[in-house]
């Protein structure tokens, strides 16, 4: 859509072989929809842990989808690469341009309407950069609940979310971002827009294209708006904090509620000792609740949209017979929504903590649920094996059997910082390691972060053969001058 007022996107002219194509971006998006400006580009170009840093040519914020259209159409016919970009919270590097400065970056950040809301449906439309959080808040205002959260839902964008497959906390009871899903609007790399926002439970016409772009990091589209699934508001959540004296018992617990109420689990979160231990050095606020440090925790949350529906008396319940039979060691019920608030943040810190700790390797896996216990065992020995005194800052959502398996340098060796270095040049052989395990047990090597940039040599073994196979004739068929995203999820 054009825009009269162009002229005023730069300070002076812009040169260089793509001068024509920033103009016609600017012409085409406004002046507040081009950024050419370096040191106002330089937070669009790193991902959120510091581990990728590119260089982009310009930094486009379209305001509308047919802005989206009309900057891909702009660049298809100059040739240049796209990197679309929501709230830049991932952690395989996914949302970062390249090194070489040719790319532009493609933000989604000023698209952030609620166009609709149906509280009878239980259904909603959003716009792909508007922040999970805010997402949620306007589902709450509307009298009912978006079923997904995660750590970073303050500024993960619900486009971000989307081409991620986000999971999260609430996996275990409502699925992955793609199960709560149920239409997109997306923009081509043609510059065509599919819009299929129905908002039906039920829609057997031909393939199910929105299933596509949700989980390919925008390599295939650009997601401009989703219709969200919308549960009943959840007006009764009971949350417990758990300390308990292995991996098993952890499983063990999980079994009991299941048996006791499957229906009413939210949340089902493990924590390993050294995590905890992160948590509570290094962010301010953070206490616990427990009279005792353990080695291994559980966060559990019941919830239901029946403030009468006895899930206090339930989580009592279990957790009594628990204590009793050893399976707990000690336990925190919350009292009040910020108590609530102040165990879940014990959780959700992890990797802020891990941060600001210094060097680590990330290993986002996943097994089945029976098989979580041995491979937290079996992953920690191994990994001690390759290097003694490994700290193994193990997290995540047990009850879908996605633990975050993450690595952080032995005690000691941060008193010289060229020991972190030396640290991550061995990442890959430490991810080898944990993946080795992960195999044994028919896990996946990813399972809610993605690909991006850093584990595309991984989906080509893992998934070789006919599977990415066809994911390359997709990507071909879809984007056959592979303009959008290049390098992310499928290696050149």
């Amino acid at each position: 859509m054009p825009h009269d007022d162009a002229s005023a996107a730069h300070s002076g002219p812009h040169s260089g072989p793509h001068s024509g194509l920033i103009q016609a971006l600017t012409s085409a998006l406004g002046p507040s929809g081009v950024i050419t400006e370096p040191s106002e580009m330089a937070p669009f170009c790193a991902d959120w842990r510091g581990t990728y840093r590119g260089a982009a040519l310009a930094v486009l914020r379209p305001g509308n989808t047919e802005d989206v259209s009309a900057a891909v159409k702009l660049c298809a016919e100059a040739g240049v690469a796209i990197v679309p970009q929501g709230g830049n919270t991932g952690l395989m590097g996914g949302a970062t341009p390249s090194a070489n400065g040719g790319q532009v970056v493609l933000s989604l950040a000023r698209m952030r309407a609620v166009r609709f809301i149906d509280p009878v449906d239980l259904s909603m439309i959003v716009e792909a950069g508007l922040p999970l959080a805010a997402a949620q808040q306007a589902a709450e205002d509307a009298g009912c609940t978006l079923p997904l959260s995660i750590a970073s839902e303050g500024s993960a964008t619900m486009g971000g979310v989307l081409s991620t497959n986000a999971g999260g906390n609430n996996t275990l009871r409502y699925g992955n971002a793609r199960d709560i899903t149920l239409g997109l609007e997306v923009v081509l790399p043609d510059g065509s827009v599919i819009n299929a926002l129905r908002r039906l439970r039920k829609d057997n016409t031909g393939y199910c294209l929105r299933q596509l772009f949700i989980g390919a990091e925008g390599t295939l589209g650009i997601i401009t708006a989703a219709a969200i699934k919308l549960v009943p508001r959840l007006t009764d959540r009971q949350v417990a904090l758990c300390a308990l004296p292995s991996p098993e018992a952890a499983l063990a617990l999980l079994g009991a509620f299941q048996k006791r109420d499957a229906a009413s689990l939210l949340a089902f979160e493990y924590m390993g000792g050294a995590g905890m231990g992160l948590v509570l050095r290094h962010i301010p606020g953070a206490t616990m609740p427990l009279s005792a440090p353990a080695d291994h925790y559980v966060l559990v949350e019941l919830a239901g949209s029946n403030p009468g529906g006895g899930l206090r008396a339930t989580l009592e319940e279990v957790l009594e017979t628990c204590l009793e039979d050893g399976t707990v060691l000690d336990a925190a019920i919350a009292e009040s929504d910020s108590q609530r608030a102040a165990i879940w943040r014990l959780r959700e810190e992890h990797a802020e903590a891990q941060k600001r700790e210094g060097a680590s390797v990330k290993n986002d896996v996943s097994v089945p649920v029976s098989h979580v216990a041995r491979f937290i065992h079996e992953a920690s020995a191994a990994c001690d094996a390759l290097i003694p005194g490994i700290r193994i800052v193990a997290f995540g959502h047990l009850g879908d059997g996605n633990i975050h398996f993450n690595l952080a340098f032995p005690p000691g060796s941060d008193q010289r910082t060229e020991d972190q270095p030396g640290f991550l040049a061995r990442a890959d052989e430490m991810m080898d390691t944990v993946n080795e395990v992960v195999r044994r047990h028919d896990g996946s090597f990813s399972a809610e972060h993605g690909i991006g940039q850093l584990k595309p040599r991984m989906l080509a073994e893992w998934r070789g053969g006919a599977e990415i196979d066809a994911m390359r004739r997709i990507k071909a068929a879809l984007d056959p001058a592979n303009l959008f995203n290049p390098g992310k999820v499928l290696s050149s």
